[in-house]
């Protein structure tokens, strides 16, 4: 039986890798520093913390690393409250409400900072519909070290068994296999170019999962 969906947040409930693509490459060149998008790419996932520590030991940035941070999160501040356009992705708020009218606990668990997971819930009044959200700015390590995860079902009481992750990188799905939890690879449009092999079942829209369906992957 599934009691607990953890979320990743950042391209399963809201399509902000477009704003954090800008905001970091800004930053790169606001640094002078030469970022590929292919290395870009192995970031997704990552906490930007974790991002600018590696970045800073291979570029040998002068700065701090909160205050490489903190510049990031001023750019992608910048875009997310004067974009107007910015919603949900298609069919996820259907699916957290059917989820949540058959008592399925929901925890957000994403490589975002605190503030910018905020941000996102205040925006599109989320907050009701999930018993706790989880930053990845807490761990020593990213995904896919498996740290979120596992936390994520420990604070929501529940066995791994019986929790199941929706993740749409790669990084995200391997921290999950390695949690040792059921995942569900998202791949829509936005998550072109992540290799999501390693999930148990790889969706394309939101309207391919309700609650009896997950309910289902438990009594399997």
């Amino acid at each position: 039986m599934i009691r607990t969906v953890i979320f990743d947040m950042d391209g399963v409930i809201i399509d902000t890798e477009p704003i954090h693509h800008h905001a970091f490459f800004a930053e790169f060149a606001e640094l002078g520093i030469g970022v590929t998008e292919a290395e870009y790419a192995t970031f997704l996932g990552q906490s930007t913390r974790n991002v600018f520590q590696w970045l800073k030991q291979e570029h040998g940035l002068p700065q701090d690393v909160e205050v490489l941070v903190q510049r990031k999160r001023e750019l992608f501040n910048e875009v997310f409250d004067t974009d107007a356009a910015l919603d949900l992705l298609p069919g996820v708020r259907q699916l957290i409400e059917d989820l949540s009218r058959h008592n399925v606990q929901l925890v957000v668990a994403s490589s975002a900072s605190k503030a910018t997971i905020a941000r996102v819930f205040d925006r599109f009044g989320l907050g009701p519909a999930f018993t706790h959200r989880i930053s990845g700015e807490d761990f020593v390590r990213s995904k896919p070290d498996p740290a979120i995860f596992l936390h994520a079902a420990a604070l929501a009481e529940t066995p791994v068994g019986e929790c199941i992750v929706i993740e749409d990188s790669a990084n995200g799905v391997a921290a999950a296999k390695a949690a040792g939890i059921y995942c569900i690879g998202y791949a829509s449009e936005h998550s072109a170019g992540q290799d999501l092999h390693l999930a148990d079942r790889i969706i394309r829209h939101f309207n391919e999962l309700s609650a009896a369906g997950i309910a289902a992957i438990g009594s399997a």
